[in-house]
């Protein structure tokens, strides 16, 4: 630019372009920092999308065989669009596997949606699905989205399937058929792009012979099956989920290390889990907590036997056997808790050992332990480690 250009100018001319330019120069360095600000809050957001899931039991934790199938079968079946029924006991974690199907398909950044069927009434279930127009109930003074437009090109999780009103069943068999939903009260037909997972701890089939179930919805639903095993049938994983939930009741309580002695270990092991995964959670966090009564701040808990209170309120049942109903009943007769479990704990192995023929290695693998583990329990319990006949009580270990 040649000198004097800008003679021509008044200054205060000058001094308004010259504090536009500035502006302009805050404003762009404005931008960046707002921009280098947004990816960094959308690391820390994902971080903490991270740390929630793992909070809620992060993945499908477990070394066992059955959970090593379990894994390949939601990775196969995610990968697809097909509808999935998951089927298994209360608390087993029926909900983890699903997220797991959403989280490995195609739809992952579309939203999971979660219903839980046993807490619709049959009045608003319609409503709570599909949603309904302005006025068309008492009420309903502005349109609402149903939980399938909210779902819209994402995941619809049912929970509790079986539990789901008979009048609601041929509304979604309809929207599972033909992609469509009608609002309550609404005239037109709205096309949606869902993939539904649902669940139950029912046997559908049954419930299906029972008149209780639509026959053409149960097949809508169970294109794929994944069965989530209990947690009696693979108990090897006991010693990992109790480590996770250790660490979660950690963090929850802002504790130091928590760890877990061999002996609350061994009765963990052998426990008859009739509430499965959620119950083994409630069991490590009561037991932490009680742990912890008296530690410093930031030192070691060491959770012990007896920190443990495991549930023996529920029905005696088959699954649990003859000798869990006679644990029981002996807590009616004044013995404690803790006597009563391991009198469960006595017959449980006295049975297993018998059947395998005195052999302990054979034992452990019929009730899924590590064979030192059981040894370790039977000397606690004073087992004989020749037999399982009872060895001596007074406080002092049987011999192996």
């Amino acid at each position: 630019m040649a000198p004097g250009a800008f003679d021509g100018f008044e200054s205060r001319y000058l001094e308004l372009l010259a504090a536009l330019a500035g502006a302009a120069l805050r404003v762009s360095e404005l931008l960046e920092t707002l921009e280098r600000d947004a990816a960094q809050h959308g690391l820390v957001a994902r971080d903490l999308m991270q740390e929630a899931q793992e909070r809620r039991g992060g993945h499908l934790v477990g070394k066992s065989q059955l959970m090593a199938q379990l894994r390949e079968e939601v990775r196969l079946v995610a990968g697809s669009d097909m509808n999935v029924l998951i089927t298994g006991e209360t608390g087993v974690g029926k909900e983890l596997v699903a997220r797991g199907v959403h989280a490995a398909s195609g739809r992952r950044d579309q939203p999971l949606i979660y219903v839980n069927c046993a807490a619709l009434p049959e009045s608003v279930a319609e409503s709570e699905l599909f949603g309904h127009a302005r006025g068309a109930f008492t009420g309903a003074t502005t349109a609402r989205a149903g939980k399938f437009q909210v779902a819209d090109h994402g995941t619809l999780f049912l929970d509790e399937i079986g539990e789901l009103p008979l009048t609601v069943q041929p509304l979604l068999l309809r929207a599972l058929q033909e992609g469509e939903i009608q609002a309550v009260g609404a005239d037109e037909l709205r096309h949606v792009d869902v993939r539904v997972v649902a669940a139950t701890n029912r046997d559908l089939a049954r419930e299906v012979e029972a008149g209780r179930f639509r026959r053409d919805l149960f097949h809508r639903l169970d294109v794929y099956q994944i069965h989530v095993p209990a947690l009696r049938e693979r108990r090897e994983d006991v010693p990992v989920l109790a480590g996770l939930f250790c660490d979660l009741a950690r963090r929850g309580l802002g504790l130091g290390p928590v760890r877990i002695r061999p002996d609350a270990l061994a009765l963990l092991e052998v426990a008859p889990w009739p509430g499965n995964v959620r119950e083994l959670e409630n069991a490590i966090s009561r037991a932490v907590l009680r742990a912890s009564a008296g530690v410093e701040r930031g030192e070691p808990v060491v959770v012990t036997a007896e920190h443990l209170t495991l549930a023996t309120d529920q029905p005696p049942s088959a699954a649990r056997g003859e000798a869990g109903a006679r644990a029981v009943a002996r807590l009616s007769e004044g013995q404690t808790l803790r006597q009563a479990l391991d009198d469960h704990a006595r017959r449980l192995i006295g049975a297993a050992v018998d059947a395998a023929g005195g052999n302990w290695a054979a034992a452990a693998r019929a009730l899924g332990v590590q064979r030192s583990n059981l040894h370790r329990t039977a000397a606690r319990l004073g087992l004989r480690g020749e037999s399982a006949t009872p060895g001596p009580r007074a406080g002092r270990r049987g011999r192996r």
